[in-house]
């Protein structure tokens, strides 16, 4: 069943209404899918609330809805995991944005890192970011997220120091770590954490003082394996075991 995001203030539970006001949804429901009066479709608040509603109207700029009934259903993970991706070029990060929203993960931070290629004025952050929140919308919808994942601003390392105390475990892949492996670690200090942060570094990787910066403030090297990764590849990687480890993946 085809499934919509909408905003807060379009859900009148009272009334039992419902309206789809997204531009680019209205125009997919009347262009592309074709739906009608008495079709149904699932409908989501973005904070894992659902809802099973039947079309009233369609015009150009809503859609108007019934509510059935809600749907209980919890597709969100009861692990938060951030990823800190150091910033690679744009189709990389489309492409990890999009993944990273399909498995599952709760907020994504894009860093600035020494090895980090792409400069961003505050003015092309913000078209980029309106790029990146479509691409998240998207895999939402598709992959039937119960919650939008939160795109952060762009954080020097600096920043995402101070981000992290809040995250339970904070682990960084890294190719000239051996001894330690990301299994191990989120075996042995992982077990019970609720809310899990993993640096990924840009194309080239970070630079040992940004690994030694992030081990000062806790955050653990571990190994993925001997194959060297490519960043978005780890990206994806770190998170899917994080969450068959911790949580409901598998």
């Amino acid at each position: 069943m085809d499934r919509f995001f909408v905003f807060e203030n379009d859900i009148d539970e009272a009334e039992g209404k419902c309206s789809i006001t997204n531009s680019e949804d209205v125009k997919h429901i009347a262009k592309v899918l074709r739906l009608k009066e008495g079709d149904e479709v699932e409908v989501c608040n973005g904070k894992n609330r659902e809802f099973l509603c039947e079309i009233e109207s369609v015009s150009k700029s809503s859609v108007d809805l019934a509510i059935k009934r809600e749907i209980d259903v919890n597709r969100e993970s009861p692990v938060s995991v951030t990823i800190y991706q150091g910033l690679p070029k744009a189709q990389k990060f489309e492409l990890i944005v999009q993944k990273l929203t399909e498995v599952g993960v709760s907020r994504i931070v894009p860093v600035i890192t020494e090895r980090t290629v792409v400069k961003l004025s505050s003015q092309k952050e913000e078209k980029k970011s309106g790029r990146w929140e479509k691409i998240i919308h998207s895999a939402a919808k598709q992959s039937k997220r119960g919650v939008l994942p939160v795109l952060e601003g762009a954080m020097n390392l600096k920043d995402a120091m101070e981000d992290i105390k809040g995250n339970e475990l904070n682990i960084v892949p890294y190719e000239n770590e051996s001894a330690v492996g990301i299994k191990q670690t989120l075996r042995e200090k992982g077990s019970e954490a609720k809310s899990v942060g993993i640096f990924i570094g840009p194309e080239g990787g970070f630079e040992e003082e940004e690994i030694h910066v992030l081990s000062e403030n806790g955050v653990v090297p571990v190994t993925l394996g001997k194959r060297i990764l490519r960043t978005e590849t780890a990206s994806i990687v770190s998170a899917a075991i994080v969450l068959y480890e911790l949580s409901d993946l598998g």
